[in-house]
């Protein structure tokens, strides 16, 4: 149940996957902090960064975890601009994981905006 969103937030689990041990050991070291990195913009609203890990820390100095839980709590405009159609993008702001901003299909921007009061 903490990872059904509440009407006024999106929650998600991440995974951070290597098959390879030492591939993963190696990149978990480079990726501490991530979580508080993976960020969701409603429009051109301000970006929404995660609360991330609400019922443990999982980070380390030396490493991040393989799996966190993140929450975005959205403000009041955030929910009735992504109502009105929106377009929600996602990103990543870690120097360690370079990568380019995603849009959200309509199917997913439809299910997320479902999950909203």
């Amino acid at each position: 149940n903490p990872l059904i969103p509440d009407g006024d937030n999106w929650k998600c689990t991440l995974l951070i996957q290597y098959e390879d041990v030492d591939e993963r050991k190696r990149r978990l070291s480079e990726l501490v902090g991530i979580e508080d990195q993976i960020w969701l913009q409603v429009g051109d609203l301000a970006k929404i960064y995660p609360i991330a890990d609400e019922d443990m820390d999982r980070s380390r100095e030396e490493k991040t975890a393989s799996v966190h839980f993140l929450r975005y709590q959205l403000s009041s405009e955030q929910i009735s601009a992504a109502r009105l159609g929106a377009a929600i993008v996602a990103g990543i702001d870690h120097v360690a994981y370079p990568c380019e901003q995603v849009t959200a299909d309509e199917a997913t921007r439809n299910a997320l905006v479902g999950d909203l009061n």
